[in-house]
């Protein structure tokens, strides 16, 4: 093709820029509408929530889920331009583990030892590998096709911060039908379903997110 048609085409191209922070938020909401949905067509909210909400373990695990979510979600958009660099909003990564380090941390405090295994164990040990990864591929999805649209330095990165995102929601929709609210099972089991989504979007990313 000649400079001059090039020139051309590109003077008649008169379609309006995409928007990647409009896409990408739209496809959040999507994601975490179709999981919402799903979860409360399979499993929804455990019998007792109305109890157990009045409790501070309980509601302890939507805080470390929805900080995950927030300090994620705010990083997408950066990921996928060019030249933008993250900053200290990286560090945000580190909320939600922190949290769930403090809370385990005075939960072997006031805890007899002979119960620690117990609690970390817990009873939906197998559920919680199994239910997060798999509520996170919708979410998960729908932000892969939208950070398509950009383009991001580090694919890999870029798709492991989408697994965050998608492993918020995902953990935060399962919190409210797990029964398991010690800080240990929390601190066991989740981050493991999260590594385990996380690893998929890093490979993921390297090989969908290229440009």
């Amino acid at each position: 093709m000649k400079t001059e048609d090039l020139i051309n085409l590109i003077a008649q191209d008169t379609r309006r820029p995409i928007n990647p922070s409009y896409i990408l938020t739209s496809a959040v909401v999507i994601g975490a509408l179709i999981s919402g949905t799903a979860f409360f067509l399979t499993l929804g909210f455990r019998h007792d929530i109305s109890q157990a909400i009045e409790t501070v373990r309980f509601c302890f695990k939507f805080v470390v889920t929805l900080s995950l979510f927030a300090a994620a979600v705010t990083m997408v958009d950066s990921a996928i331009r060019p030249g933008r660099d993250l900053g200290r909003r990286r560090w945000l990564l580190l909320v939600a583990p922190l949290l769930l380090l403090s809370a385990t941390l005075i939960e072997l405090l006031v805890t007899p030892p002979n119960l620690w295994v117990p609690k970390l164990i817990g009873h939906n040990a197998l559920h919680c590998l199994t239910i997060i990864p798999t509520l996170s591929a919708f979410p998960g999805i729908f932000l892969f096709l939208a950070m398509r649209q950009g383009a991001p330095e580090s694919p890999g990165a870029a798709g492991a911060l989408a697994g965050l995102v998608s492993v918020g929601i995902a953990a935060t929709l399962y919190a409210s039908n797990c029964f398991d609210d010690s800080p240990l099972f929390v601190a066991t089991w989740y981050p493991l379903a999260t590594l385990m989504v996380v690893t998929i979007g890093y490979f993921a990313g390297n090989r969908f997110l290229r440009w």
